[in-house]
């Protein structure tokens, strides 16, 4: 006896139907409710934080100057140690990391 493989089961053809009727029947919200509480929800109080809170904190920072034996690096802009100067062309400096 010949087997058709390219045919669906008949088990597999019974969830099918099953799952459709079971989507169609359901009482799926429409998409106009789901906008209106997408825009209800997204709504912030002005305040433009992400977690919808504004925190008046001041961030205190110690600035350093940059000392005698530092240089700013013309490629990473980090300030690093004079021996780690790689090259020097004119005005510029770049640092062995940048170099390398």
């Amino acid at each position: 006896m010949a087997t058709d493989y390219d045919e669906v089961r008949s088990d597999v053809k019974e969830t099918q139907e099953n799952s459709l009727e079971a989507l169609q029947s359901a009482n799926a919200p429409d998409a106009r409710s789901v906008v209106q509480e997408l825009d209800e929800a997204d709504g912030l109080d002005g305040a433009g934080v992400p977690g919808g809170e504004f925190i008046a904190e001041e961030l205190i920072v110690q600035v350093i100057p940059q000392a005698n034996d530092e240089f700013t690096c013309s490629s990473c802009f980090l300030v690093r140690h004079r021996s780690q100067i790689a090259r020097q062309s004119g005005n510029d400096i770049y640092c062995t990391d940048c170099e390398g």
